[in-house]
């Protein structure tokens, strides 16, 4: 057999990126300096609400609302946000509700990637109010959904796919991410593995671009990284601290699968409320406000919290306050429909659960614990655990923990994954009736090619035929073989055409003088058998025709026929190696002799 390869060969590639990349990869940087911007003035805006709120004043410092001085008249104002919350979501945008980045789902899943420019109004108001009034959440998600709204109305400007729309949403989503975090590599994970639905070039290069765009622009713009800066750990921690690792892994797999749960039946209990979703946000505001005078640290976005965490050697009554009231009141807020991210409050829930485990487990250093489970409890709660290492990384510049949170965020992953079917970022997509899959993996009718899964042994008709040979034909070869379509063919047996059973049937029904092949004789839509069965699929998409003869590619001439039966076939295949377990080595110990692997 020869090794040189066909015509067709040349033409395939890895990739099927074109140059449409190129334009795309320009307007995804401008969107990551746009992003950056917008990142910047949620930010501020959080800031003037928490001042306007909490001190009555008019700025933009960033304070925390933990150090007011308004005794119990501070429990009111969590309500008076989510009541503006209410009237905003109710007559501006109910997609305003939410933490975003299953709104970026849905918009990406079921709208095309359009997202209406109001959007991009609403949401970063919606979520300062939000924050600035109490709300224990973070900006990431918001500034998420915002620049992926700016990214979305940019695209649909302009005459693009919805395949290119998505690709600058995410663009914009991902860029306010790395601007929000200083983690542009992060950010870019994120974006492909839980917004893209995909792991191409044609979307990864400008994602990535635009995330690097905000990385960079945030230097000027909001300062350097990182956000968190804890002193280096040990690069080894050795067997000990590795099981500790298992252990995190697996307490944070069953902390996430916790909230996740909470949050989801605290928005059943809401939906069972005789009142209008309207009036929500307000009642979670309540808890806020009860669970701010009890642990006032619980309020805002808490990165002065977490911060302290990662420091190591916090008082317990801290830990205890963000893993009990903290995520109480989180759950509640979220499942009321207001506004606000989820990354800064796993965080932050994530480093009190490891203030716990450095009790004991072993010492690894000030901090070490707190920020493994960090990692965790992201990999865990958003099933990203890619994303969840090189954020914690991104977010500490700790490069020597990269392995423990490998181990640790992989577990956590695992964990949920066997726990739960779906993760707490696509619970509501699929409560609005719509599935999400989450794995990638090389698609078999990619990898088969047509004359792997290409039938042989077929009726080809001679051009010159007769109608009396015709009805021979159908005679001999009965509609239960399963051929419907017949190839005609010359004497070279080089294609000129097809014709279908019931087109043949009704031929050899004519009066022998009338009738001719030509008369039904069509151009044929064909296969190449050096071309993989996944363009084939394409085709009979594009046609409605599911079968098609498989030409030689320079001559024309009839090397089988390829039919939606033979794609299924190809797929059996491929659920056999899914499925189909069989030992192929056994070991055999022959008296006095040495083990031996043999095949079954």
């Amino acid at each position: 057999m020869s090794n040189r390869p066909s015509e067709h060969s040349r033409v395939l590639g890895d990739f099927t990126t074109t140059a449409r990349a190129v334009p795309l990869s320009v307007a995804a940087i401008g969107i990551g300096i746009l992003s950056t911007f917008v990142a910047w003035a949620l930010l501020r805006l959080i800031a003037f609400f928490t001042n306007v709120f909490y001190y009555g004043r008019a700025s933009t410092v960033f304070v925390s609302p933990a150090a007011n001085h308004l005794g119990w008249f501070a429990v009111l104002i969590p309500v008076a946000g989510g009541l503006v919350i209410g009237f905003m979501a109710r007559y501006g945008s109910e997609r305003i509700r939410g933490h975003g980045i299953p709104e970026a789902l849905e918009s990406i899943l079921i709208n095309g990637s359009k997202v209406p420019p109001r959007l991009a109004v609403l949401k970063p108001i919606s979520a300062a109010i939000s924050i600035g009034s109490g709300g224990p959440f973070g900006a990431e998600g918001p500034i998420i959904m915002t620049g992926g709204a700016m990214g979305s109305v940019i695209a649909q400007l302009f005459r693009l796919t919805a395949a290119e729309r998505k690709t600058l949403l995410v663009a914009g989503a991902a860029a306010g991410m790395s601007a929000t975090f200083a983690t542009p590599i992060a950010a870019a994970l994120l974006a492909v593995e839980l917004l893209l639905f995909e792991w191409k070039p044609r979307s990864a290069i400008p994602v990535a671009l635009a995330s690097a765009t905000a990385g960079a622009a945030r230097r000027y713009i909001l300062g350097l990284g990182p956000l968190f800066p804890v002193p280096h750990h040990a690069i080894f921690i050795g067997p000990l601290g590795l099981l500790g690792c298992v252990l995190a892994g697996l307490l944070a797999g069953g902390l996430s699968a916790l909230l996740t749960i909470g949050v989801y039946a605290a928005e059943d209990a809401f939906l069972k409320l005789p009142i209008h979703w309207m009036w929500w946000p307000a009642i979670g505001g309540l808890a806020v406000g009860l669970g701010g005078m009890v642990f006032p640290q619980a309020l805002g976005v808490g990165y002065d919290t977490i911060q302290v965490l990662l420091q190591g050697d916090v008082p317990r009554a801290v830990i205890a306050g963000v893993l009990l009231v903290k995520s109480a009141i989180w759950v509640i807020s979220l499942g009321s429909g207001t506004s606000g991210g989820v990354l800064a409050p796993l965080l932050m829930m994530g480093a009190a659960l490891g203030g716990v485990e450095a009790i004991f487990l072993p010492n690894e250093g000030a901090g070490f614990w707190p920020l493994v489970s960090m990692g965790a409890i992201l990999g865990g709660t958003m099933r990203a655990p890619f994303t969840a290492i090189l954020f914690a990384f991104e977010l500490t510049y700790d490069v020597n923990v990269l392995l423990p949170l490998l181990v640790a965020a992989m577990l956590a992953h695992g964990t949920t994954v066997l726990l739960l079917k779906r993760s707490i970022l696509t619970e509501k997509v699929a409560r609005r009736g719509f599935h999400l899959t989450r794995e990638y993996a090389t698609d078999p009718l990619e990898v088969l090619f047509v004359r792997e899964a290409m039938r042989t042994k077929l009726v080809a008709l001679p051009a010159e035929a007769t109608i009396d040979d015709l009805r021979h034909v159908l005679i001999r070869a009965p509609a239960q073989r399963g051929q419907h379509l017949y190839p005609v063919v010359d004497r070279e047996k080089r294609v000129k055409g097809v014709v279908t059973r019931k087109q043949l049937r009704k031929l050899t029904e004519w009066p022998a003088a009338e009738a001719s092949l030509a008369d039904v004789l069509r151009e044929p839509v064909v296969a190449y058998p050096d071309e993989p069965l996944r363009a084939a699929v394409m085709r009979m998409a594009e046609t409605g025709l599911t079968r098609f003869p498989v030409v030689d590619r320079d001559n024309r001439q009839l090397s089988g026929m390829i039919s939606l039966d033979d794609l299924l076939l190809a797929r059996v295949r491929n659920l056999h190696e899914e499925r189909q377990r069989e030992r192929v080595l056994r070991l055999r110990l022959p008296f006095g002799g040495r083990a031996r692997a043999t095949r079954d």
